[in-house]
């Protein structure tokens, strides 16, 4: 059984948060199963003017797109053994939507997982309904200037073409094949026009906060989508490292003395978070 979805009034939040306007508000769906959470948190999401809808249960991906929402807040313990495939057909289907996973106690791998299937963010149970709150609001911005900057067309660096408004990246037409965090981070790069990113930096504005230390999501990522554009495009180089400090995007010309054949994806070892066996998530 799902609440069917409903402005809230417009009313001053809790602990002093203004209510949003009209023009700010978020739709929203919960996939969630804990009636005490739910309460809290639909009880702040009426406070700030949010329009929000409790889903007890996995619904059709067609259903989700038909809602036209902004974010959706999911509970992978309530999904079931679904759970990791409903995940990843949901950011494939709808790559605009805002998904932040807020589930039970899981591991290191888990959340990996979760991140690299398409998921926005990842919060553990038990959490503040605030905070909660406030990384939708991070996504949904994010998502807002992905979307503005579709308007301003392809951006074009050597053979590669950005296209915003397909959430992909073309060489000679042909698509690179990127994952959504791929995407955000090649678009992120190539907008610097050249200035070098730190990795905090680069953790924070396509991660959505700050980085933790010890975390190498950045380099990992960054590895991959340069494995990716020397294959689609091996007489230019994309992506310069600049050791202690971050990236850089500047494309240069390869001399075809110095150009081979790039081998299939090196078979570098992950980081044993990438790579160790996930264990089944509890609510």
């Amino acid at each position: 059984m799902t609440a069917s979805i409903q402005p809230a009034p417009g009313r001053a939040g809790e602990e002093g948060r203004p209510a949003a306007s009209a023009g700010s508000s978020i739709r929203l769906a919960v996939l969630d199963g804990d009636s005490g959470f739910l309460q809290v948190l639909t009880k702040r999401l009426d406070a700030v003017g949010w329009q929000h809808r409790v889903l007890a249960s996995p619904v059709p991906l067609d259903t989700m797109v038909a809602m036209r929402l902004n974010a959706v807040v999911l509970d992978l313990a309530t999904l079931g053994p679904q759970g990791w495939s409903y995940l990843e057909r949901l950011c494939t289907t709808l790559p605009g939507l805002g998904v932040i996973v807020c589930t039970g106690p899981s591991s290191v791998a888990q959340r990996v997982r979760g991140l690299r299937l398409g998921a926005d963010d990842w919060m553990t149970k038990p959490c503040h309904p605030e905070e909660l709150i406030a990384r939708v609001e991070a996504v949904v911005r994010r998502r807002k200037r992905a979307e503005a900057r579709v308007d301003a067309g392809p951006l074009v660096a050597g053979e590669v073409e950005i296209r915003a408004d397909q959430f992909q990246a073309f060489v000679a037409g042909r698509s690179i094949d990127l994952t959504r965090r791929e995407f955000e981070l090649i678009q992120l790069l190539a907008e610097a026009q050249g200035q070098v990113l730190e990795r905090e930096e680069i953790y924070q504005r396509v991660w959505g906060y700050a980085m933790a230390h010890g975390d190498r999501s950045v380099d990992v990522f960054v590895r991959k989508l340069r494995q990716k554009l020397e294959r689609a495009s091996p007489r230019w180089r994309y992506i310069h490292t600049h050791f202690g400090i971050g990236y850089r995007f500047a494309p240069e010309a390869v001399e075809t003395a110095e150009v081979d054949e790039i081998p299939p994806a090196a078979a570098e070892p992950e980081d044993s978070a990438a790579t160790s066996k996930p264990e089944p998530v509890r609510a």
